[in-house]
């Protein structure tokens, strides 16, 4: 479906999802959310599918909101028009949701420029690779608006606060080098996306279920107390213990064998 704002394709377990408006680098428009949650549910009922690989088609990864989108004619209700609350209720909030509810690891190929909720898109996926020219802007300041999709908790989160707060106000650009030395990203490739799609084959063949508690448990340490970490860890091992891929993890090891993980 080349007219398809989200191209999908499969190699093997992994799942490729390509932001497809290289006219527009790639912004969102209500019809890209769509098409990408339509993605999602193709990887996530193939069960072969074990991994996905986001990334951006052309010179751009993602440039946030299609802001041509949003009706600025003159008249007395421009305000409610303009509002981009629903915008942001009806697809970047559910889009961010999606991502981080997939069962099943998520890895970003940021080919070019992440800007605004581009960048938050590459900070949802659960580890994101960029190309050395590649760029992070929170471009928001510059318009009158705040982070969103997400953003002003994953930079956060991954930056501290000093940070954070120093990109976000500025809305200067963060090169792909500098945005891996300060933790945004995994790694820097001259080519992102065959290095997500080996990232993504490597994690594809390993537990899928323990991968994605992993990713669970990490998530909520940002937040929980040791004493709620370590019964968080107990409760989420003892749900690892009752899947095929511990019992099979355990058994090949005892073996000397390689273990063969199902992601059950």
């Amino acid at each position: 479906m080349t007219d398809s704002t989200v191209l999908y394709a499969e190699q093997g377990p992994v799942a490729i999802a390509t932001l497809n408006r290289p006219q527009n680098l790639n912004s969102f428009n209500l019809r890209m959310h769509h098409d990408l949650w339509a993605a999602l549910d193709r990887a996530e009922v193939n069960a072969k599918i074990r991994a996905l690989v986001i990334t951006g088609a052309g010179r751009g990864f993602c440039a946030g909101a299609d802001l041509s989108d949003f009706d600025f004619t003159p008249g007395p209700d421009l305000v409610q028009r303009a509002d981009p609350g629903p915008v942001i209720e009806r697809a970047f909030n559910p889009t961010v949701r999606r991502l981080q509810a997939l069962r099943m690891p998520s890895i970003a190929a940021v080919n070019g420029v992440a800007a605004g909720a581009g960048a938050s898109l590459a900070m949802t996926c659960d580890i994101a690779f960029a190309a050395p020219g590649a760029s992070f802007i929170q471009a928001f300041s510059k318009i009158g608006l705040v982070p969103d999709a997400g953003g002003s908790w994953f930079l956060s989160q991954r930056l501290g606060l000093a940070r954070a707060m120093g990109l976000a106000l500025t809305g200067d650009k963060l090169s792909a080098p500098q945005a891996r030395d300060w933790g945004m990203i995994w790694d820097v490739a001259d080519d992102p996306l065959a290095a997500a799609i080996a990232m993504a084959q490597r994690l594809a063949v390993m537990p899928t279920q323990a991968l994605v508690a992993t990713r669970n448990l990490l998530r909520g340490a940002t937040t929980n107390t040791l004493e709620q970490q370590l019964v968080a860890e107990r409760n989420t091992q003892s749900a690892m213990g009752a899947t095929h891929d511990y019992i099979e993890g355990v058994s090949a090891f005892l073996a000397k064998r390689p273990p063969v993980f199902r992601g059950q």
